[in-house]
């Protein structure tokens, strides 16, 4: 049968959950199969401009398997703080800073291994938190960000964008304090969302380019996007209207600092835990090529692949979770106790 998603107004199988950690509260969403029975705990970690609600197709698979299943909302997202900066650091909206709030969290629901899945921003997330935390963390899967290793010279997004990765261009639109000029209320949030998740104008419009960031003239035109709308819409543009826009662009604002806690991993660049590798093959921005090099840092390294745009986790959710579930089989993780 078909994949039921998580309903975010209301679903018997998941919990809304908030906790301290590291001083800041955050909002997460817990699930575990029914009984109260699970063999392993996943943590989930959604990226931009998405909420822990982005991976409501994949906890239904998760649960099924046996998994108990925590999603955080991330640093300035939905139910989590949303610290300013200034005065507060940037650092706050960093790797190692989700790293060390998902090592909290784990602490606070008493397991010591975990197993961690990302997506965009939360792919990297991951990546980093398997590095910084590998006793923890057990098995690692990343859907559509492939894995960059530390460095240790610095290069800018404005090198990145004149070199190897003109689709970057954007985040120098997100970083740079304009888009909230135009994002900042519920209509313009709704807009911007739409947009974001492959709404178009009358005449296909688009007001998302990755070569230049949010066109804010086309948003007031940008009519439904098939995949976020209805409830789910409106659940996302509440959740955005809490703290408005500008906190999620921090993640965008702290390269340097990134690369500044990277030096001290710069001895770990091999991910040696099992890692599982989702390309969506339409990505535009997380261009296939980019993985390419990516088995000289992985050894046990696998690889699917799901003819999806970036949003390959609510695009094409049952081939992402047939996948998931082959490479959780693989590696002899979790019980199936149904048939989805």
């Amino acid at each position: 049968m078909a994949i039921q998603p998580i309903d975010p107004v209301s679903d018997e199988r998941i919990e809304h959950k908030t906790t301290k950690l590291n001083g800041y509260t955050y909002h997460y969403l817990y699930a575990v199969p029914k009984g109260g029975q699970y063999t392993e705990t996943v943590f989930l970690i959604h990226g931009w401009p998405d909420l822990s609600m982005g991976w409501r197709y994949q906890i239904p698979l998760l649960v099924d398997l046996g998994f108990r299943v925590v999603v955080p909302d991330m640093m300035g997202y939905g139910g989590t703080d949303a610290p300013e900066v200034p005065p507060n650091s940037i650092r706050l909206y960093g790797m190692k800073r989700a790293s060390d709030d998902i090592a909290a969290l784990a602490k606070e629901l008493g397991v010591s291994r975990v197993i961690l899945g990302g997506h965009d921003w939360g792919g990297f997330v991951v990546w980093r938190a398997a590095q910084w935390y590998p006793d923890l963390v057990s098995h690692v899967f990343s859907v559509c960000t492939p894995y960059s290793p530390p460095h240790d010279e610095y290069f800018s997004v404005e090198d990145l964008v004149k070199g190897p990765l003109p689709q970057f261009a954007y985040q120098l639109h997100l970083a740079s304090g304009e888009v909230e000029k135009t994002v900042k209320d519920e209509q313009s949030i709704r807009q911007f969302l739409k947009a974001l998740y492959g709404g178009r104008g009358p005449n296909g419009e688009l007001a998302f380019d990755p070569e230049k960031g949010v066109l804010a003239e086309n948003l007031p035109t940008i009519g439904e996007s098939r995949l976020l709308n209805g409830k789910v819409l409106d659940y996302y543009v509440k959740e955005y209207s809490k703290h408005g826009i500008h906190s999620t662009l921090n993640w965008y604002r702290q390269r340097r600092s990134n690369w500044e806690e990277d030096q001290a991993l710069l001895d770990k660049k091999i991910i040696k835990q099992p890692v599982l590798f989702i390309q969506a093959t339409h990505d535009s921005v997380l261009k296939p090529e980019m993985s390419k090099s990516m088995g000289a840092f992985i050894p046990n390294l696998t690889r699917g692949e799901v003819a999806a745009s970036h949003w390959a986790l609510t695009q094409t959710p049952e081939e992402v979770n047939g996948i998931i579930r082959q490479w959780f089989e693989g590696q002899g993780l979790g019980r199936s106790q149904s048939s989805l």
